[in-house]
């Protein structure tokens, strides 16, 4: 498969914000978005946005930072939160059922290279890093799957 990609620069949080919410509608379980970018880089701001905007009841979105997986009934089926940031093994993401939920939910995955052979090879990956401008991020979205084709430009136009 070849790897494509895209890069924008995100002015703002709130424009973070709206994207991740965008890409939302472009969901379905069984997409796993590995969500790559240091500390404060904005990771979890751009998931909780994007669980917030699929949830038919609006409530709070905590980072699964000390829980490590946060789940969600959403209107596009069941969505799992990952934090693996103080994971220190694979045998601790297969107890988890992580890589089960790949095939059954919509996974958002933060600091996704804890998973080592266990990675989606179907996952789009979302990077965030900081920009020059005060607040602003630039995103590089990149996969090879050819099934995020059509949805990442509906996405992104």
């Amino acid at each position: 498969m070849v790897s494509q990609s895209l890069s924008a620069v995100l002015s703002s949080p709130e424009e973070t914000g709206t994207l991740a919410g965008r890409l939302a509608q472009q969901l379905n379980p069984g997409d796993v978005l590995h969500l790559i970018g240091e500390v404060g880089a904005g990771k979890t701001h751009f998931a909780r946005h994007l669980i917030q905007s699929v949830l038919e009841v609006h409530e709070d979105v905590p980072s699964p930072t000390f829980t490590l997986v946060q789940e969600y009934e959403t209107v596009r089926g069941p969505l799992w939160h990952s934090d693996l940031y103080r994971v220190t093994s694979t045998g601790e993401i297969e107890e988890l059922g992580l890589t089960e939920a790949f095939d059954t939910a919509i996974c958002l995955i933060e600091w996704p290279d804890r998973l080592g052979d266990l990675a989606a090879a179907k996952a789009l990956e979302v990077r965030l890093d900081p920009a020059p401008e005060e607040m602003a991020r630039r995103m590089t979205v990149s996969w090879s799957d050819n099934r995020w084709t059509d949805r990442v430009t509906a996405w992104l136009s």
